[in-house]
C-alpha cells in the first residue's frame, strides 16, 4: 500500500533530500550536519590500548575526532536520495495518538536514546486505530522534539529498514512526518529485548534460547553484509535484539547503519559513533569503519550470552569492568573456560556448546580485524550448536575445571 500524501507541504521530500522541510523546526536543520550532530563528547584515543578507553563512559555517542570525510560523502545523506519506500504507511499523529490511547505512561514499552516506545494497535493493512488488544498490535517509536541528534537517525531507519526486509530484522510498518512530530511505526516483539532477558530477569535465559537468539542475530548480520550494496549495521548491541514469542531475534534500530564500502574500497571513513565496550578497536582508534566491526560488536554480544556479564560494568572490581578485557585469557584455556559460564545457568549448558561459542568469541574479538571470521561463516559455526543435548550436568568435566573462583 503506497502512503499517502499530506497537505501537499512537501516534507517527506524534504527528508527523502536529508533537508528541513517546511514543517520542522529551523533547528532540525542542524541535524542534518554529521552524523548524530549534538553533543558527541570528544574521543582522547592516543594508544594501541583502546580497550582502556571503554572504562571511561557508556555514552551512545563515542566521540568525533575521527571524522575524515563528511558523513553526507558516504553515510545516509547520500544514500536517501531514493525513491520513498512504496511499501510504508504514512500515519497521521492523531492516528498514533488513538492507536496508543493517547501515548499513555502504562503503555510505555521502552525509552531509546532518542524517544519513548509505546505500545499501540492499528487495524490490518491499514492506518486505522484498533481497540486495545484488537487488529496488529504495533510499536510506535515517537522522537523526542528537543533531540536535534535523532532526525538524521529517524531519516536513517526509514531509508535502511523501508527497503531492507529478512525475517530476523524488525519490521518497519510506517511512519509520521506532521509538523515537528516524527514516529515510526514497527512490528511487535512480544518478548522485548535481549539486554531484558540476560539482565533483567529473575530467570536465567536457558541455553538453548541463548544459542537460537544468537543464530538468529548472526543470521540478521550475514544479510546486511551479503547485499549487493552492504550494509554496516555500526551499533550491534543486546538492547537492540529483539525477540519474538517464539525467541527469534531480530536487528532493531538502523540509525547508525551505514552503506558499506563498494569497488576497490576497504573501508568507509566515518564518525565515530556506537556504544562503549562493542565497539572494535580499530575502529574507535581511526573511524574506519568495515563489515568486521560488526563481526567484533557480535563477539562481545556473544560473549555476553555466555557469561551472564555486561560489556562494560563499573560496578566490578578492578580488572573485570570491561568483559572483553577480563574474559579473554579464559577463551582459549580448555581447563578453565567454563568459569566463564554464566553462574545462574548452573549446570544447564551444554559442554561442547560452551567449547565452540568460546572459540567462535575468540576469532571475532581478534585485535586484527582481518583475523576476524565474516558473519556467514560465523552462521556456519552457530548452526549445529543448536541441537547438541552433551548437558553440563550430565558430564564431569566442568565440574573438574572449576577449580578457582571467579568474582561473580
Amino acid at each position: 500500500m503506497a502512503p499517502r500524501k499530506r497537505g501537499g507541504c512537501g516534507c517527506w521530500a524534504a527528508v527523502a533530500r536529508g533537508l528541513p522541510g517546511a514543517c520542522f523546526r529551523p533547528a532540525a536543520a542542524k541535524a542534518a550536519d554529521g552524523d548524530g550532530g549534538g553533543a558527541a563528547k570528544a574521543s582522547h584515543v592516543h594508544d594501541a590500548a583502546a580497550e582502556t578507553r571503554y572504562l571511561n563512559a557508556s555514552n551512545r555517542e563515542l566521540g568525533d575526532n575521527f571524522q575524515t570525510k563528511h558523513d553526507g560523502e558516504n553515510g545516509v545523506d547520500a544514500s536517501i536520495e531514493k525513491k520513498t519506500p512504496h511499501k510504508l504507511l504514512q500515519f497521521t499523529f492523531q492516528e498514533l495518538k488513538s492507536a496508543t490511547i493517547n501515548f499513555r505512561p502504562d503503555s510505555i514499552l521502552g525509552e531509546g536514546g532518542f524517544g519513548y516506545v509505546f505500545k499501540g494497535w492499528i487495524e490490518p493493512n491499514s492506518t486505522s486505530p484498533a481497540k486495545p488488544g484488537t487488529g496488529v498490535t504495533v510499536a510506535v517509536k515517537s522522537l523526542k522534539q528537543d533531540a536535534l541528534q535523532g532526525h538524521r537517525e529517524w531519516v536513517a531507519e526509514i531509508d535502511f529498514l523501508g527497503q531492507l526486509h529478512h525475517k530476523h530484522l524488525v519490521k518497519l510498518i510506517g511512519y509520521c512526518i506532521e509538523d515537528d512530530q516524527r514516529l515510526l511505526v514497527y512490528e511487535f516483539m512480544a518478548r522485548g529485548s535481549l539486554e531484558n532477558h540476560l539482565f533483567r530477569r529473575a530467570l536465567p535465559l536457558p541455553w538453548p534460547n541463548r544459542m537460537k537468539i544468537a543464530l538468529g542475530a548472526a543470521k540478521g548480520l550475514a544479510f546486511l553484509h551479503g547485499g549487493p550494496k552492504p550494509v554496516i549495521y555500526r551499533d550491534f548491541k543486546t538492547s537492540n535484539i529483539l525477540l519474538d514469542a517464539e525467541y527469534n531475534a531480530k536487528l532493531s534500530d538502523f540509525g547508525l547503519a551505514k552503506a558499506g564500502p563498494q569497488g576497490d574500497k576497504t573501508h568507509v571513513s566515518t564518525r565515530v559513533v556506537g556504544t562503549y565496550g562493542y565497539a572494535a578497536p580499530e575502529y574507535v582508534m581511526t573511524g574506519h569503519l568495515t563489515s568486521k566491526s560488526d563481526v567484533y560488536s557480535f563477539g562481545v554480544v556473544l560473549l555476553e550470552m555466555l557469561t551472564g556479564r555486561r560489556s562494560m560494568d563499573k560496578k566490578r572490581p578492578t580488572g573485570e569492568q570491561n568483559l572483553v578485557a577480563w574474559a579473554r585469557p579464559y577463551l582459549n584455556d580448555r581447563r578453565r573456560l567454563y568459569q566463564l559460564v554464566d553462574p545462574r545457568l548452573g549446570l544447564n549448558y551444554s559442554v561442547k556448546g560452551v567449547q565452540k561459542v568460546a572459540q567462535i568469541c575468540h576469532y571475532c574479538l581478534s585485535r586484527d580485524s582481518k583475523s576476524r571470521p565474516s558473519m556467514d561463516e560465523v552462521v556456519k559455526q552457530l548452526t549445529p550448536l543448536q541441537d547438541l543435548n552433551d548437558m553440563a550436568s550430565a558430564s564431569p568435566r566442568p565440574r573438574s575445571t572449576q577449580r578457582g573462583k571467579v568474582h561473580r
